[in-house]
């Protein structure tokens, strides 16, 4: 039976298995090089450049709204099945004006309440 040794980086073996170990490196580097090539070329077009763009903005809105929920002790994944029913009521109804004028309201109410909160803290 014929065992398969690899032949490491210096170790002394005959003259062919050191050929063959370094034919098979060389296949190797240019395999990953193309590779390599590849995925840059596919990074480079807009499509792909401007959904990685996306996925960041998207990824840091999210990751700050889960710090601002953390006190609350919800994430935004908890959060998002009810949100997109709201959403979804909201434009079945043709609402989306109103609704705009109460999320105004509440958001400056969670202003209001939070400065308030913060100068009862500071005396």
């Amino acid at each position: 039976m014929e065992s398969k040794t690899h032949i490491s980086p210096g170790h002394h073996g005959t003259h062919e298995e050191r050929k063959r170990a370094l034919l098979r490196d060389g296949e190797f580097y240019r395999t990953g090089v193309a590779h390599a090539r590849a995925q840059i070329k596919h990074a480079a077009r807009p499509e792909v450049m401007f959904h990685s763009v996306l996925d960041h903005a998207t990824w840091a809105l999210r990751t700050r709204a889960d710090v601002l929920l953390k006190p609350t002790g919800t994430s935004v994944s908890v959060l998002a099945p009810y949100a997109l029913t709201v959403l979804g009521f909201i434009r079945k109804r043709k609402l989306g004006k109103p609704a705009m004028g109460v999320a105004a309201l509440a958001g400056v109410a969670a202003w209001y309440l939070q400065r308030k909160r913060a100068q009862q803290v500071s005396y």
